[in-house]
């Protein structure tokens, strides 16, 4: 079993040079994530399925998808604060403890899906109607140490729905909660 290649399912997020083409196709994976996750969600998990896990020691889908949409949520601020301030510091989270939190164990994962349609919606329109020249805004991510533009945001975001898709997808394939 390589856990490398359960962890990282379509590769880590290695952007290099971007180009507009290649904004407009991570715009359409941001747009098309929800509809995704849910047409996925709606026909293959039942409650069981929620605590199947894609490795061992990772994220069960319940806490893939509540993930999604904190995840999300952020990234969203992030980018409203890189378009109305001049390279703002972002306050990051503890997303590991995030998800172990009660609302993640209690609250039905079709809030977290509603949140994600949301977001979504509201983030696709700004990316969509962002310049090439607000593409190179940036903002400062302190766990990083550096400043990141909003074109590589936007791929990175793009990457991040489709890297945790896999994950559910890989443990609905293997339909086991635990790995021990």
């Amino acid at each position: 079993m390589d856990i490398e290649k359960l962890r990282y399912p379509i590769g880590k997020f290695s952007p290099g040079e971007i180009k507009t083409d290649e904004i407009e196709k991570w715009i359409e994976d941001i747009t098309n994530l929800p509809v995704q996750l849910s047409k996925l969600i709606i026909k293959d998990v039942d409650e069981e399925a929620l605590n199947y896990t894609y490795r061992p020691e990772g994220w069960n889908i319940r806490q893939l998808v509540h993930h999604l949409a904190d995840s999300h949520m952020n990234a969203f601020i992030r980018f409203k604060l890189a378009l109305t301030e001049e390279n703002p510091t972002i306050k990051p989270y503890l997303e590991d403890k995030w998800a172990t939190m009660n609302d993640v164990k209690k609250v039905p994962i079709e809030s977290s899906l509603l949140i994600l349609i949301g977001v979504h919606e509201r983030l696709a329109s700004v990316l969509g109607d962002m310049s090439v020249q607000e593409f190179s805004r940036k903002y400062t991510h302190p766990e990083h140490g550096k400043s990141l533009d909003l074109a590589y945001t936007a791929g990175m975001y793009s990457w991040h729905g489709r890297h945790h898709l896999e994950h559910i997808k890989s443990a609905l394939k293997f339909r086991r909660a635990n790995w021990n």
